[in-house]
């Protein structure tokens, strides 16, 4: 293994010396894979996203998040990891990771980095030594194993299912079983095995010293586990639709327990030696008070706001959500965040046009055809949408591509797709690739600039219009909009409070007063609604005037307002 390097430089915060970077930041997302690849193989790498860098940057991003980079055989996109202090031959090598750090630092941009504790790869070494060695072994026992259920022991040791769907135990040639919570190529740890604790915070550290301003722990309440015998089935209540142990509670053998708080105080105080503190944030689909866990003054620093994400587009849900994420965040002194796509969920420009109550797996079943879309709903409410999620205060998090209005990719073919849902849920699911198409950059090539050969999935030819080459020219376009906010950001936005605005006549209207002074205001109704007096900095689409001549938003459209409303919305 190469020696530490010193620590890369850091970049200088916005509003430094008043607040930590990550309680205002926002955090553009790259999916590795398919943000831009530098050596024609159609697979994205490394040094094609340093080669982005300055893209995300002009954009107005403060820091970036990199999916798993590491060595891995790709049974899930990377997040099957063999070695978690090396780089997979694919996307790269340990200089280019360095590289990448330092240049993004250069930039002013931080970088956060996936860590993947609840599992490892099939290929890790400490798998084929476990699969090496006999039941009972010390080697065996940084993993899961488990005598199985029956006279012979045929039968998995319990019920438990895997959130790709199946049974979450594999058995092995010699009759034992592993747990295994995801895909069988994903045996999971036993996180009260003392050397596994010990490799962590050694990976933890690994990268810190290479410059790494934080870490996104995937599945951060899944580590620990119920394991005593004998194991407990759960019948009914078992892991559906990919929700990875949503509604746990504290109870539950497999997600969300209590023991899981221990090993991140761990990771806090281990981020806490370094100058300026790391920050981390938690993938935790738990609920409720039970997500506020996860950010206590001793724990984590955020935690993905996932009710958000999943809340329709109404007007007094998104109330509730913002109201409620405000308070468990202030509860514990922690900054909210905000979020509307990632790798793991339908783009939110297709999800948020559905009709309420669509089931967005059956629409990927059906290849996006049932219901079609309105083009023009796409449209309105993603740009609606990103200006409602980057006047919120506290951290926002952007998935890449978001900012050029992709859609989701319902329609991909049998034949590309690559995620392990698909076949392990029996075709029940038809998986997470169609967020995952890379992006396009230039108007035309074989991959819309991605790359110089064609992508390893492929790209809807109506892409062309949407890359960043036909929009960087374009003052209506999306990505205007998104660097146009941003800009307003850094001088309205950032961590704080907000006052809602109570319309006078109409429920269909979200709107809220910042600290700042910045108005955000939402029609999330079908009719125009009347401005009050106002100057308009920023609309997410044209605006209407009323029977009298005043200004009004239309339906699925969203301004920002300075400096002082006088009077009501719709009034």
């Amino acid at each position: 293994m190469k020696s530490s390097p010193a620590p890369a430089s850091q970049p200088a915060a916005h509003g430094a010396g008043r607040e930590p970077w990550w309680r205002h930041a926002v955090i553009y997302q790259i999916y590795v894979r398919s943000f831009a690849d530098s050596d024609a193989d159609g697979v994205g790498d490394l040094p094609g996203a340093t080669s982005r860098l300055a893209y995300i940057a002009d954009l107005g991003a403060d820091a970036v998040w990199l999916t798993p980079f590491y060595r891995s055989p790709m049974a899930d996109g990377g997040y099957d990891i063999a070695d978690h202090r090396d780089v997979d031959p694919a996307l790269g090598t340990l200089s280019y990771a360095e590289e990448l750090v330092t240049e993004a630092h250069r930039l002013g941009l931080r970088v956060i980095v996936d860590i993947v504790p609840n599992h490892t790869s099939d290929r890790h070494p400490w798998f084929r030594e476990a699969l090496a060695s006999p039941p009972g072994s010390a080697e065996r026992s940084r993993y899961v194993f488990r005598d199985g259920k029956g006279p012979d022991g045929s039968l998995p040791p319990s019920d438990w299912q895997s959130v790709f769907g199946g049974s979450a135990w594999q058995r092995t040639p010699d009759g034992q079983w592993y747990l295994h919570l995801f895909a069988p190529e994903q045996p999971d740890l036993d996180w009260s095995h003392p050397e596994v604790r010990a490799d962590f915070e050694s990976t933890l550290r690994f990268w810190l010293d290479r410059g790494v301003d934080g870490f996104r722990i995937d599945v951060a309440h899944g580590m620990a586990k119920d394991l005593v015998e004998p194991l407990r089935d759960l019948g009914a209540d078992q892991v559906h639709h990919g929700i990875v142990g949503a509604g746990a509670n504290g109870d539950h053998p497999l997600w969300d327990r209590d023991e899981v708080h221990g090993i991140l105080r761990g990771w806090r105080a281990l981020l806490d030696t370094y100058e300026p503190p790391r920050a981390a944030v938690a993938e935790s689909w738990a609920e409720g008070s039970r997500r506020t866990l996860y950010t206590r003054p001793d724990e984590l620093h955020q935690a993905f706001n996932f009710d958000f994400l999943q809340a329709p587009w109404e007007a007094s849900a998104l109330h509730r959500v913002i109201d409620t994420s405000l308070a468990a965040a202030h509860a514990v002194g922690a900054s909210p965040t905000w979020v509307l796509s990632n790798h793991d969920v339908v783009r939110h420009a297709s999800r948020l046009a559905l009709p309420p109550d669509t089931d967005p797996n059956a629409w990927l079943l059906s290849d996006g055809k049932q219901p079609p879309l309105d083009p023009t709903t796409v449209q309105r409410r993603a740009r609606a949408a990103a200006l409602l999620l980057l006047a919120l205060p506290g951290a926002a998090y952007l998935y890449q591509g978001e900012e050029l209005g992709l859609p989701e990719v319902a329609d991909l073919p049998d034949n590309v797709l690559h995620d392990p849902v698909r076949v392990r849920s029996r075709r029940a699911r038809k998986g997470r690739d169609g967020c995952r198409v890379p992006i396009p950059w230039q108007r035309s090539g074989p991959s819309l600039g991605f790359g110089s050969a064609p992508p390893w999935l492929p790209q809807p030819a109506d892409w062309s219009q949407r890359s960043v080459a036909a929009q960087s020219d374009a003052p209506d376009s999306v990505l205007s909009l998104y660097r146009a906010a941003l800009r307003l950001r850094r001088r309205h936005g950032g961590d704080g409070d907000l006052t809602w605005l109570e319309p006078d006549s109409t429920a269909a209207v979200l709107a809220f007063r910042r600290d700042t002074g910045l108005v955000c205001a939402v029609n999330l109704g079908s009719e125009s609604v009347p401005l009050p007096a106002c100057d308009v900095v920023l609309a997410s689409g044209p605006l209407d005037k009323d029977p009298s001549g005043r200004q009004a938003i239309p339906a699925d459209t969203a301004v920002w307002l300075l400096p002082d409303v006088r009077g009501g919305f719709g009034g």
